[in-house]
């Protein structure tokens, strides 16, 4: 572990939720574009949204310990969570348009 701030930093799962994190908002720019839910699957963001909650949870009730990679878990949910409901959009578009 690494001190950051006075807090104890799990360096590599940093990394981690940032290298993931970083796909998040392509992900979200092609679906606001796009207007499709072509090439999407709601069912995977969910999934990773599950793994995500999960992580923090760990942190938060198993661990006991509020560290600084608790505010990335909670970022990329947040990004998961636009992510799943702009595909719920995408798909309402979809069908008022006809195409599925």
């Amino acid at each position: 572990m690494v001190s950051v701030f006075g807090l104890e930093a799990p360096i590599f799962e940093i990394i981690m939720l940032i290298c993931f994190g970083c796909a998040w908002p392509i992900s979200i720019i092609k679906s606001l574009k796009s207007k499709s839910t072509g090439g999407k699957s709601v069912i995977f963001s969910f999934v990773v949204l599950i793994g995500y909650i999960s992580g923090l949870i760990n942190k938060l009730f198993v661990m006991h310990k509020f560290d600084i990679a608790c505010p990335f878990y909670i970022l990329n949910c947040v990004m998961v969570a636009v992510d799943a409901a702009l595909w719920f959009r995408n798909r309402r578009l979809e069908k008022a348009r006809g195409d599925r």
